[in-house]
């Protein structure tokens, strides 16, 4: 029940991932809550993020699996691809997990509030309707989950003309043709689902290699990769100016080239959603970026008001997020004091192929550990081989070299996604390279390289007066 000062014990504002489950799972603890969320719920995951890219990830690959299927003997009739009906089946299931987020919040006891939410003072909202409406609440505590949004070049003549993540799932029609700035995850991913639906497509990065942050070897390989399967890979560059002309959109990049497409999406990075709420009034500390700067149990500067997810820009990941909302309801309303671990987090790329690691790259342990062994093999897959496919997929172990830690795993391939769910276990409880080659192989898996994997491909270490 919530102080007698107060409206709620708890408003979240933001009914995304992280906001959602701190909300349930304070409530369930006992605290009176609140949510305000002015879109839809769910938030970038759900709406137009992870949840609608995967399906769009599934039905890029159905080619490359009609292609293969000769290989095993089947006959593959005409093939055609409705951009239309996809779409309409997105917007379908993504309708039906809006409401299922709804309604788990209902059920839980959270009142909700279709609105945006800023400050007036530090205990008090002013909640403002889609129909201009406002409406003030207090709380004893408050928790911060925007989210982010997609970060644009607002000094590229024509930006106007180009289009970011957030649109590219309600186009009309697919694009024949389709030009993609960024080297990250997002931009990486569109540029294996588009190419692989059939389009035109040309990925340009101002990098000297995409996916910066990740596993050098990894990052390479992988584009190597999506270049064999017919995507363009520019590197080194930037766009200087977009225009429409009658014949579509044109691009001029920083080293002369003119790129022409039906679309130009940009993907390169994303900014912490804190426009409009007013942090500046109540004292909560922000950095560079705008995002809000929070401790390991997600408290700002101001003692009664939290933070967690993008707008914390820790690791901006939506099940992050969620572990970091529990973590803020346990400790605050749970009375289980509960940090966040951000060590070791498992994740996945869904490029095709796609991408599993979890742990350290190669570089991250070479730069904090004395002595690094790498394990590691590429090879062609049982089911790539038999219809004479060139993907190849790449294991690499990185293990420290004096303790037998294993510091990290990185998988590209068919399954490398789901692979890293388990690795991330593996890695969690401080498997050795010991305990990998004590486990018994699955066979024939492709899986089965990483308990199979004996022989050290190289060792590093560091100079004793560094």
């Amino acid at each position: 029940m919530a102080s007698h000062n107060y409206d709620y014990d708890l408003f979240v504002i933001g009914g995304g991932s992280g906001g959602v489950r701190a909300a349930r799972i304070s409530s369930q603890h006992g605290a009176k809550v609140g949510l305000a969320e002015y879109d839809r719920y769910g938030g970038t995951c759900v709406i137009r993020g992870c949840v609608p890219k995967k399906l769009m990830v599934y039905a890029s690959r159905f080619a490359n699996e009609f292609e293969e299927a000769s290989g095993y003997g089947w006959t593959v009739g005409e093939r055609s691809f409705d951009w239309s009906t996809l779409i309409g089946r997105k917007d379908e299931e993504i309708d039906r997990l809006e409401e299922i987020y709804r309604t788990n919040l209902k059920k839980a006891g959270v009142t909700l509030f279709d609105a945006h939410a800023r400050f007036a003072d530090a205990h008090t909202l002013i909640l403002k309707s889609g129909d201009g409406s406002e409406q003030k609440v207090t709380a004893d505590r408050i928790l911060i989950a925007t989210g982010g949004y997609p970060k644009l070049d607002d000094r590229l003549p024509g930006m106007e003309h180009a289009i970011t993540s957030n649109a590219v799932f309600h186009l009309d029609e697919m694009p024949k043709r389709i030009v993609i700035a960024g080297g990250g995850y997002i931009a990486v991913e569109f540029a294996s689902i588009f190419c692989g639906l059939g389009a035109d497509t040309t990925l340009i990065y101002r990098g000297d290699e995409i996916l910066r942050g990740f596993d050098d070897e990894v990052r390479t390989f992988t584009r190597e990769q999506l270049e064999r399967k017919g995507l363009k890979v520019i590197l080194g560059e930037v766009f200087t100016k977009l225009e429409e002309t009658p014949q579509g959109l044109v691009g001029h990049t920083s080293g002369g080239k003119v790129l022409e497409a039906d679309q130009i999406m940009f993907a390169i990075g994303r900014n912490p959603n804190v426009h409009g709420l007013g942090l500046q009034g109540v004292g909560v500390a922000q950095g560079a970026k705008g995002e809000i700067i929070v401790d390991a149990f997600s408290q700002t500067s101001q003692d009664h008001i939290y933070a967690v997810g993008d707008v914390t820009d820790r690791i901006n990941l939506t099940p992050v997020a969620i572990r970091e909302g529990h973590a803020f309801a346990d400790t605050v309303f749970g009375g289980m004091p509960t940090r966040m671990d951000h060590a070791d987090v498992a994740t996945a790329v869904f490029t095709t192929p796609e991408i599993g690691t979890v742990g350290l790259t190669e570089q991250e342990a070479r730069a904090t550990h004395q002595m690094v062994d790498i394990y590691r093999t590429d090879f062609r897959t049982m089911k790539k081989a038999f219809p004479g496919s060139s993907e190849r997929m790449l294991m690499k172990i990185v293990v420290d070299g004096q303790t037998d830690r294993v510091l990290g795993v990185h998988v590209v391939g068919d399954g490398a996604g789901e692979m890293s769910q388990l690795l991330g276990i593996a890695i969690k409880m401080g498997a050795t390279k010991a305990d990998f080659d004590r486990t018994v192989a699955v066979h024939p898996t492709a899986a089965e390289e990483l308990v199979t994997l004996r022989t050290r491909s190289e060792r590093y270490m560091k100079d004793a007066a560094e």
